[in-house]
């Protein structure tokens, strides 16, 4: 499959590429494209063939349910109901990084929803991926731009090193603002509950409902007969090509045991990075030290998580050490991502 690239650096300007993918994506074929979280490999969520081209491409396991993208908040012809918390977190949190599952309509295909009766939507804020929706005149189906299981891409060039030759078109533009995905709040239970942490934190959710709780379940290894109702919920996701370990606890006893367990590797013969902050980079004098940004703004260190983990594979290590962080507002997501990275392999110190 030859894939075309195109980069629109201004939408007026460059829209003919926008109108040339959303024609891709009415006749059936895959588009990766930018949002405000990861970007994401697109084909119509109504389209089976369609859809089963995207499993396909990313080598992704098929009871790992979609997210549909829509460019409106009316989605009456996608789900049955649209309860009142549903409606109140759409309207102080769409467009933006917010996934809600509802009760699906019959016409969205049971291959979107991993044979389940709900499905997860959202509509982005990214301009991008808004007016490829809107051209194609397609809800868009689309889980993140990469092959199954590695760091998701938040810049062109990782959705080209991982999906060039499988994919039909591949968009480029905007970087990922937020950088991890969408949260995710099941809406089909009372309270919600959210079972994938993001950009839009517990606390803004709470704001709007004081019930609503994080799925326990998040932080725990998932089981092997778990059925996922979100995506990212049962598999080793977001996962570098080397070991990852996670040191977390008080800063002076993480940089203490880091150093510690690089010292060890190294003497062994095998090459290590280190995943840390601004503050804590002369506190290493071997390895390769990789910042994530400054410990006073986790939002930073969120947008910079995964493409530091595909500079640790660019760099070829054996093992990465990275401390942990404080599982507070976006701090949350970023363990989890962490973890899942990772297959639970944390070290508290």
């Amino acid at each position: 499959m030859e894939t075309k690239v195109a980069i629109v650096k201004d939408i007026s300007r460059d829209i003919e590429y926008i109108e040339e993918a959303g024609k891709v994506i009415r006749e059936g074929g895959t588009v990766a494209f930018p949002t405000e979280t990861v970007y994401g490999l697109g084909a119509d969520a109504l389209n089976e063939d369609a859809v089963k081209k995207i499993f396909i491409a990313k080598g992704r396991p098929q009871d790992n349910p979609l997210i549909v993208h829509v460019a409106s908040k009316d989605i009456s012809d996608l789900v049955k109901e649209v309860p009142k918390i549903a409606q109140e977190l759409m309207n102080k949190f769409w467009p933006g990084p917010l996934t809600i599952i509802l009760e699906k309509k019959d016409i969205i295909p049971n291959v979107t929803s991993a044979n389940l009766s709900t499905i997860g939507i959202r509509m982005p804020s990214s301009k991008i991926a808004l007016k490829l929706i809107e051209l194609s005149g397609r809800p868009i189906a689309a889980p993140s731009a990469n092959i199954s299981g590695r760091p998701s891409p938040t810049e062109v060039e990782r959705c080209v090193e991982d999906l060039n030759g499988r994919v039909d078109y591949i968009i480029g533009g905007e970087s990922s603002n937020i950088g991890v995905e969408s949260t995710i709040i099941d809406c089909t239970v009372n309270p919600p509950l959210v079972l994938r942490p993001g950009g839009i934190t517990l606390e803004m959710l709470k704001e709007i409902n004081s019930e609503i709780e994080i799925d326990k379940a998040l932080m725990s290894k998932p089981s092997d007969d778990l059925k996922p109702k979100a995506p990212g919920m049962k598999y080793r996701h977001y996962a570098p090509k080397a070991s990852l370990k996670i040191i977390s606890g008080k800063n002076e006893k993480t940089i203490e045991i880091i150093n510690q367990m690089m010292e060890n590797y190294i003497e062994k013969n095998n090459t290590v990075a280190i995943l840390t902050t601004d503050e804590n980079l002369n506190k290493f004098n071997k390895g390769e030290v990789i910042s994530l940004g400054s410990e006073n703004n986790l939002y930073e260190i969120a947008k910079n998580l995964f493409e530091s983990l595909r500079k640790c594979d660019d760099l070829g290590v054996d093992y990465i050490l990275c401390q942990g962080f404080e599982e507070y507002g976006v701090g949350l997501a970023i363990m989890n991502r962490l973890n899942k990275a990772a297959g639970y392999d944390i070290i508290y110190v």
